[in-house]
């Protein structure tokens, strides 16, 4: 600790720190050591002799500036205030009497309060207060401060302090209202109080200057709330002054005219008291805080700023003040924007005030507008409902271009943003209702008041061309608009019922558009959750919510029961309206069709839907009236018969008829009639619609449709959509059999009968994988992919052994077909897709849907390498693709790496390294062998190599088995070919290298001198010497594995040399522990490995004849984490080329080395890298010891603890980058005193600004030039 400076013999409230008051205010000190707060009253800084003997009288009864009593001390405020467990109101008066009692003592527990609220563990004695300037405690308690965490009260986690921040500020509020009538004007109290706040809130520690600032803010407010107290009984005493003096002479009472005059002129003198306090605390703490580098803090500011406003609106809410609001909407944190939109919001809900925010309002209308879009949706949220206020109070004020930049956020993805919105657009277009439609009797159906709202919703629907998200809309409106939205017996008229007189009736366009929103709010009621893609997922109703949804769901179905044969007989010939009227059905109470006595109805239902079935083809119909079937059967109900039999009778017809098209169809040979295709292809069609969502396997349909693509791959001239359905339905056929034996009810010889199905179905989809027809082919091959996926060995987990005979093993064959499909259909470039989407492409919409299309086969193939069904290694040619294909199918291919080395590890990384020597190979082929290492080609395959070298992440010790074998692949790749040019030039695939330097930095360090020596194996000490351009990837490859590998200062584990570590902290210990890292046991096991290496080639040195290889032995197998002998084994050539090695021809260039020479040669090599390293490591060790001295002097000089290496210090203010856009930075102090508006009888005061929207009126000179925008338009 360093020594303390010398002491004051007097305290003084002093402001001794950069904040510095202009020459306008009431604290001019020209000694700058007191400050001085009242006006026409000289409030000394000093305390009286008495005062002070008074304090020393009870010094002796204190310890540390704590009460003693009977040897036991008290409770202190901190303590009480952090327990929250007394009443606030009986803590404050305690402090109030021993205040009256000694009001030294209690003003020293005051302020160890905040000291300690601060997080600061030092205390301030009696001593102390006594003898020291307010900057000197502070100091004091900065050397004091724990440095350990960056936690303080305001910030901690945990039960005991959740609580703290609220019970903090109602203490401060308490406090001061319990003192509003005679202590805060004492001269004492408040000054001393204020004084201590402003000088913390300019501390550089964080702490300190955020507990200050909310305690001066919340003082504040408190104090704000005074003076509104005071205007109050001011004008209420000058009411009644004014009635006494009016009165007759004979009644009027002297006495009490003088008595009013009295308390009139005591108030007046209370209310210049709280001015004055309110202008120190505003213009010492505020607008230097307002713009701190804490967002907490500014935070803190605007949020009690907006509660001024709001609070005393007389005194507050005008432009000088907003400015600051204005401006700080521009922070770049969206906490403090937040904090602005919530403060306005309070403003612009009083409509009173409305004449007060006009200017604000033009001048940041703009500003407002554009944080719907904020990227924080909290701000987003609280901008939309801020200018539902300002709509609410004005509806002139924001423009269309306004209005519509709100509207289309009806359709976001975020719930709250989309309600938000949904609540101004109904503000906007259906809170303005005919005022005779209230005053009329209320009417029904068409007639009613909601039919004109309806119809306005339907108009906003269509013009958004947003048509296939009504859920949203619907979803955005509900909660503000439910009585509109469920209002279904006005819709039904609006269909249904023929147009008033004089009434337009609605188009073909609004009609399918009704039905949609129709549908979507029956949805809606039904299920009571939002839309797919908003929320988060189904939530639990409470019991008012699930009664609601049961009330609506038996209103709709009584409604909808009797209208929706009617609607369907209206609109049957119409899909689209159609397919969304099926809908309605799955959302009924089915009970309500026996209790309600609709039977007949639900006999009219199944007609229409029978007639619709036999009348449409659309496969979006039909399987509209597959799932209405479906939901209808249901076995809880007593209308399944009826339903059931309905059902059966119309699959028997379809069942039938198909049969007998399908039987001449087939007996017409290679000419078919094009009526009968496309009455198979219809019947085929409602069949296969109707399978998918109901068991049809009594009808034996396996049969006809294998007969059916049978002949179809015979006569080769099939149409193209009956063979897809075909398929299809045979695919359905398929599942409803798997499902039925897996029940576990089914005969054995229904298990036989579906293995042989199943497998005749895998080769008919095989044939027809080399179908002519693009779309037959991708059909057949998403039917394989799930074939194959679901009869794999998955089907037997799960204790469903008894399905083992239906594993389905593809051959090798069928997985290069499959591989093939991919490479031909899926990796193409997006103009040569022209067959999928009948010549389409130029349409947007069709590329797009061409795109998902492929990428759904592409994620069918994937799923069969994840799930281990074809051979991993087959993912090369995927994997290979990533780079030129990643903006379409990257996440598919990056989720597949993932998912593979998962699985295992090693043989990902073979499949990695495959992709790319495939990728070399191809461009070999291209290039030739003498392509130029610059070129796009090898620079995108090195590229690719880059980013899979990325998605082995930074773990070492996890990906180390795998990224050594896969540098041993490449390299025994790169060596693999040798040139046919002669010994003399580099092998074939030597560039290959390059690429696989890429993964160096993968390797452990101990893994790298492994690599290397493996590495050496196959080269010759010619290749050693080589230095020529064709030799430089072996060069770099060589250096990459080197970088690191002789250090052995550097942890791997860990990152960080050790070197380094004795840099950054002097008080680091050696380490002491026996353990050994993981990096040093495996260096050690390193060793074993190498000195069994030692017994093969040499790296660079010629072979020695009396050197025998070990590798023809079975070496021992080894932990992964010890040695890596066995990744590295040699093929059976391989060791016998190294045990009777050949001596490499010496270029006629170079002299021939001998043995000695040799060695003599690589020593002297070696001697002089562990000369330049040590070097180094000296250089280093001195810089480290220079810097630390540097620090120690440091610390010295500026008076910071030796203890603590990094205190929690940090800029005040926020930095001036980007002052335009956030913050108004450069202004000066220069700003105008609080005035309490007058009473009748107060002076005028003329200190405001002529414009407080411009910036240059406040700005700084040194950032005077600083662009802002300001209010040009205020003076004009």
């Amino acid at each position: 600790m360093i020594a303390a400076p010398e002491l004051q013999t007097e305290f003084h409230y002093a402001q001794d720190t950069d904040t510095r008051f202009s020459s306008d205010t009431d604290f001019d000190d020209p000694d700058g050591r007191s400050i001085i707060i009242g006006k026409g009253k000289a409030k000394k800084g000093k305390k009286g002799p008495g005062e002070k003997g008074k304090g020393a009288g009870k010094g002796a009864g204190r310890m540390n500036g704590h009460h003693q009593e009977n040897g036991m001390e008290n409770v202190m405020l901190f303590e009480v205030v952090r327990l929250g467990k007394s009443a606030m109101q009986s803590v404050v008066d305690d402090w109030i009497e021993s205040y009256k009692h000694d009001r030294d003592v209690a003003l020293l527990d005051l302020i160890n309060f905040f000291i300690q609220c601060s997080g600061c563990k030092g205390v301030v004695t009696g001593e102390m207060f006594r003898n020291m300037q307010n900057s000197e405690i502070i100091r004091k308690m900065t050397e004091e401060f724990d440095e350990d965490s960056g936690d303080y009260p305001l910030t901690m986690a945990g039960p005991q302090w959740k609580k703290f921040k609220s019970s903090f500020c109602e203490f401060i509020g308490v406090l001061v209202r319990q003192c509003q009538y005679s202590i805060i004007y004492d001269e004492y109290m408040m000054d001393t109080v204020i004084s201590l706040l402003t000088g913390l809130s300019d501390s550089q520690v964080r702490a300190f200057r955020h507990t200050s600032t909310l305690a001066a803010m919340k003082l504040m407010t408190a104090l704000v709330n005074v003076a509104l107290n005071l205007s109050i009984n001011m004008d209420n005493t000058q009411r009644q002054y004014e009635a006494e003096r009016n009165k007759i002479i004979g009644k009027r009472a002297n006495d009490r005219l003088e008595l009013l005059l009295q308390k009139r002129k005591e108030l007046q003198e209370n209310q210049d008291e709280i001015e004055n306090m309110m202008n120190a605390i505003f213009k010492g703490v505020f607008v230097h805080r307002y713009r701190d580098a804490i967002a907490e803090i500014r935070a803190i500011c605007i949020e009690e700023i907006g509660v001024w406003m709001k609070m005393y609106s007389d005194a507050f809410l005008n432009d000088s003040y907003l400015k600051y609001v204005g401006w700080t909407m521009h922070d770049k944190q969206g906490e403090v924007r937040l904090k602005c939109l919530i403060a306005l919001q309070g403003l612009y809900h009083n409509r009173e005030l409305n004449a007060k925010l006009e200017l604000f309002t033009s001048r940041f209308k703009d500003r407002i507008v554009s944080m719907t879009l904020d990227k924080e949706y909290d701000v987003a949220v609280q901008a939309i409902k801020l200018l539902t206020l300002v709509l609410h109070s004005s509806d002139e004020v924001l423009t269309a271009e306004d209005c519509e930049s709100v509207y289309h956020l009806v359709y976001s993805a975020h719930r709250p943003v989309a309600v938000a919105a949904g609540e101004f657009l109904f503000k906007k277009l259906f809170s303005h209702r005919d005022p005779e439609d209230d005053s009329m009797p209320k009417r029904r159906g068409r007639q009613s008041a909601n039919a004109n709202l309806i119809k306005t919703t339907v108009f906003f629907f269509l013009e958004s061309e947003l048509h296939e998200h009504a859920a949203y809309l619907v979803d955005s409106m509900w909660e503000c608009a439910a009585e509109i939205l469920k209002d279904w017996e006005c819709m039904i008229s609006l269909l249904l019922d023929e147009p008033l007189p004089g009434e337009e009736a609605l188009s073909d366009r609004q009609e399918t558009a009704l039905i949609e929103i129709m549908l979507c709010t029956i949805r809606q009621a039904a299920e009571c959750h939002p839309p797919v893609g908003r929320g988060t997922g189904k939530r639990v109703l409470t019991a008012k919510e699930k009664k609601t949804q049961l009330d609506d769901r038996t209103r709709m179905t009584e409604l909808f029961a009797i209208a929706l044969p009617a609607l369907l007989a209206k609109y049957s010939v119409d899909a689209e309206k159609v397919t969304n009227l099926l809908q309605l059905p799955q959302f009924f109470d089915l009970e309500i069709y026996t209790t309600g006595r609709l039977e007949k109805h639900l006999d009219s239902l199944l007609r229409q839907i029978r007639e619709i079935v036999e009348k449409h083809t659309d496969t979006d119909v039909l399987e509209a009236c597959s799932k209405t079937y479906h939901s209808l059967c249901n076995e809880e109900f007593t209308i399944f018969n009826r339903v059931d039999i309905a059902r059966s009778q119309l699959l028997d017809e379809q069942v039938d008829k198909f049969n007998k098209l399908l039987e001449d169809f087939l007996q017409e040979g290679e000419d078919p009639d094009e009526d009968d295709a496309y009455q198979v292809l219809s019947t085929l069609k409602r069949i296969t619609a109707f399978h998918n969502a109901h068991d049809l396997s009594k009808w034996d349909l396996f049969t006809s449709n294998y007969k059916l693509l049978n002949t179809g791959i015979e006569n080769g001239d099939m149409p193209e959509q009956i063979v897809i359905h075909a398929l299809q339905c045979t695919h359905y056929v398929i599942l409803w059999s798997l499902a039925k034996v897996s029940e576990g009810t089914s005969k054995k010889e229904d298990m036989l009968t579906l293995r042989k199905q199943m497998r005749a179905f895998c080769l008919m989809c095989q044939r027809y994988l080399t179908s002519v027809n693009t779309a037959v082919k991708e059909q057949a091959f998403t039917i394989l992919c799930d074939l194959l996926l679901i009869f794999s060995h998955q089907i037997v987990s799960g204790g469903r052994e008894a399905l083992e005979p239906l594993v389905y093993t593809s051959e090798v064959s069928l997985q290069s077909e499959l591989l093939n499909f991919i490479l031909d259909h899926v990796f193409i470039d997006q103009d040569d897709d022209s067959n999928s989407t009948d010549g389409q492409q130029d349409d947007e919409a069709g590329k797009i849907e061409a795109l998902h299309k492929r990428r759904n086969l592409l994620a069918a193939y994937c799923k069969l390498i994840i799930y281990n069904v074809v051979e991993m290694n087959t993912g090369a040619d995927i994997f290979k693709q990533y780079m030129r294909y990643y903006n379409d199918y990257g996440d598919i291919i990056k989720e597949t790496m993932s998912k593979t080395r998962q699985i295992d590890k090693i043989q990902c990384a073979k499949t990695l390294i495959l992709s790319l020597q495939q990728l070399f190979n191809e461009m070999l082929s291209d290039l030739g062998p003498s392509f130029d290492r610059s070129s796009s080609s090898f620079c995108g395959i090195k590229e690719l190599a880059r980013r899979f070298s990325l998605t082995f992440g930074l773990d070492q010790l996890k990906t180390r088995e795998a990224i050594a074998m896969l540098h041993k692949d490449g390299i025994e790749f790169a060596f693999k070919e040798p040139n046919p040019q002669g010994e003399g030039h580099p092998p074939v695939n030597l560039a290959f290298l390059d690429i696989l330097s890429e993964f160096s930095s993968k390797l452990m360090r101990q893994d790298k001198r492994t690599v290397h020596m493996y590495l050496e194996r196959f080269m010759t000490f010619q290749m050693a010497l080589q230095r020529e351009d064709c030799w430089l990837p072996l060069i770099s490859y060589r250096n990459s594995l080197q970088a690191g590998g002789d250090d052995d200062t550097m942890s791997v584990v860990s990152g960080i040399s050790s070197r380094g570590s004795s840099v950054r902290s002097k008080k680091a210990k050696p380490a002491t522990g026996k353990r050994k890292l993981p990096e040093e046991e495996s260096s050690s096991s390193s060793e074993v490995w190498m000195n069994r290496e030692q017994s093969m080639q040499t790296p660079v040195m010629m072979p020695s004849p009396h050197l025998t290889s070990t590798i023809m032995r079975e070496p021992k197998r080894l932990r992964p984490e010890e040695s890596y002998m066995g990744v590295y084994t040699m093929t059976p050539d391989q060791q016998q080329q190294h045990t009777h090695p050949q001596t490499p021809q010496p270029q006629h260039h170079q002299t021939p080395m001998d043995y000695n020479t040799q060695v003599t040669w690589m020593l002297a090599q070696r001697q002089q890298q562990e000369e330049v390293a040590r070097q180094q490591q000296e250089r280093a060790m001195n810089y480290a010891k220079l810097r630390s001295n540097l620090q120690h002097a440091i610390r010295r000089g500026t008076g910071l603890m030796e203890d603590d290496e990094e205190p929690i210090v940090e800029d005040v203010m926020m930095s001036s980058e980007g002052r335009i856009e956030d913050l108004n930075e450069g202004m000066d102090f220069d700003t105008m005193d609080i005035d309490l508006p007058p009473s009748k009888n107060r002076r005028e005061r003329s200190e405001l600004k002529p414009d407080f929207f411009d910036p240059a009126s406040i700005m700084d000179e040194s950032v005077r030039s600083t662009h802002f925008l300001g209010y040009d338009a205020f003076q004009r």
